[in-house]
């Protein structure tokens, strides 16, 4: 019987919900010959970035957005406060040196809400790896004032695969059938990378209590510099985000750095041969002594018929502090603005509200996507529902770096299939062809990124399906995350799809349909 209710659905789905081709054809040109997206781009990042939450570079960048959404005729636009963050952390200084037995610059940069040092430190290095309880025990009173090499060294492999990729249709096809493709592993760790994507899995819980016991260790054991590396990939790439916590009244810990495997290895190698090595630090860093309001940057185009109903989009606009913040999330932020403005600059008629949302806090456990949703939605821990609840009609995000987008994911919400099927047809040429997942758990805490807010609480949230790139292999939270990783056709290509999108949610007769409301939970992120 579900089978048939759902079969007939699909047929006057198909019927109502063929694409309009005259306005797919205007965002097309719009989008790929008028397009702003790397302009955005070049200012999200080359100007202002990198952009960890509340720090000075995130602030500038939204004061820049903010600007440019107005300059474009949007309305409503604001930086819109949805409470205490926790502490800011700026990066202003780094300097990193071998001094003995030989020369070498360090490449590498300090992990956020670590301490700044007291102007340029120098010490002997220590080779004290700390990965068990028993570790901890064996290096007790031997770290204060050393530069401290935590990690034990491994040897590297030559790649001999290619850094970036592009999904083959088989790979697609797997996609298809992934309950929630955006949960798929992107990433450092994916399946089939390096370190810690080869490990074997690790209890949860007990990683967290020993990094707790591990960093309270450090403020005790005064280290002059805690010393890591990335085994997530070579060649200089280093990926790394924070050893602190951002929370406000926590402990600080000693200043810390991640460098570039080889760098940190050559070291090891010769602290386990016996030569000594000096290292010099100079690391100027400024953390925040209280809690701090944060935002969420939002604007909007009215809607003609039904203002009060919304069409949503958006991406996390935060980023780590290694490189600028380009592919995380500069591409997905900078594709929702473009998005957006090639819908005002063609002056489609849309009967919905559409609203753009950029969220800070992603980084930190999707904070300000978790916020807006409880103070606009519902609160999943009891699930009363806001007035906007039954007028949001749907929220896509963005969130996967530079590549192209290849489809859509359903968000467990099985009911959408037979629509967007009929409006990615347009766009199969452009390599954009699968609608994918099939329906997954609705009581799955939010986790991946910021569209996983919505569906928590039963609201319709979609990411899109894209090309992974070098997402995993350079640029995911590392010093490579720059502009010149971005490939300029792909996310034209995207603002193009999510522009499409947007407009047929918001011009549709009857809103999406959406699967049952979930039934309060505690809220849990992963």
């Amino acid at each position: 019987m579900r089978l048939l209710l759902l079969l007939s659905f699909a047929a006057a789905s198909f019927a109502q919900d063929k694409a309009d081709l005259r306005v797919v054809q205007q965002i097309r040109d719009e989008a790929f010959n008028r397009s702003q997206v790397m302009e955005t781009l070049f200012y999200l990042t080359d100007a202002n970035g990198p952009r960890v939450t509340n720090s000075n570079g995130f602030k500038a960048a939204a004061d820049w957005v903010v600007k440019r959404l107005e300059g474009y005729g949007l309305i409503n636009v604001k930086q819109e406060p949805w409470g205490a963050f926790g502490r800011s952390w700026n990066l202003t200084h780094y300097e990193g040196h071998m001094l003995e037995p030989q020369y070498s610059p360090l490449i590498g940069f300090p992990l956020a809400w670590s301490d700044a040092t007291p102007g340029v430190v120098r010490g002997d290095a220590l080779l004290a790896p700390l990965s068990t309880e028993a570790d901890l025990a064996k290096y007790k009173g031997q770290l204060r004032g050393k530069m401290v090499l935590t990690m034990a060294p491994h040897e590297l492999e030559m790649a001999m695969a290619p850094y970036a990729h592009r999904l083959t249709d088989e790979e697609l096809r797997q996609r298809a059938e992934t309950p929630d493709p955006s949960r798929f592993a992107f990433g450092p760790g994916a399946p089939g990378g390096r370190g810690r994507g080869n490990a074997p899995p690790q209890d949860p819980a007990a990683q967290r209590r020993f990094r707790e016991h591990m960093l309270q260790f450090l403020i005790d054991e005064k280290p002059a510099v805690v010393i890591m590396f990335s085994p997530i990939q070579d060649g200089g790439t280093v990926f790394g985000s924070s050893l602190g916590s951002y929370k406000a009244g926590e402990p600080l810990p000693p200043p810390a750095v991640q460098l570039a495997e080889e760098h940190y290895n050559r070291i090891a190698r010769l602290l386990e041969h016996k030569v000594p090595v000096k290292l010099e630090f100079d690391i100027r860093s400024k953390t925040g002594t209280q809690a701090e309001q944060s935002f969420n940057i939002v604007a909007e185009i009215k809607g003609t018929k039904k203002p009060d109903e919304i069409v949503m989009l958006g991406g996390h606009f935060d980023s780590w502090q290694g490189g600028t913040g380009a592919t995380d999330n500069a591409t997905g932020s900078s594709v929702a603005i473009e998005a957006i403005r090639i819908l005002k600059a063609l002056n489609l008629q849309m009967d919905r509200t559409v609203r753009l949302a950029l969220w800070s806090g992603e980084e930190e456990g999707l904070l300000g996507s978790i916020a807006y949703v409880k103070n606009h939605f519902a609160d999943r821990a009891d699930m009363k529902t806001k007035p906007e609840y039954g007028k949001l009609v749907a929220y896509f995000n963005d969130d996967n770096g530079t590549g192209k987008f290849r489809g859509i994911n359903l968000g467990g919400n099985d009911l959408v299939r037979p629509i967007f099927e009929a409006w990615i047809k347009p766009f199969n040429d452009l390599g954009a062809t699968v609608v994918a997942g099939a329906s997954g758990p609705t009581d799955r805490a939010p986790g991946g990124t910021d569209h996983t807010s919505f569906t928590y609480v039963g609201l319709d949230g979609f990411g899109f399906l894209q090309d992974p790139m070098e997402y995993a292999t350079r640029t995911h939270h590392s010093n490579m995350d720059l502009y010149d990783r971005v490939q300029k056709g792909d996310v034209m290509q995207a603002a193009a799809i999510e522009a499409a999108f947007v407009y047929h949610t918001a011009v549709r007769p009857d809103p999406l349909p959406r699967a049952p409301m979930p039934k309060p939970q505690p809220w849990a992120t992963r």
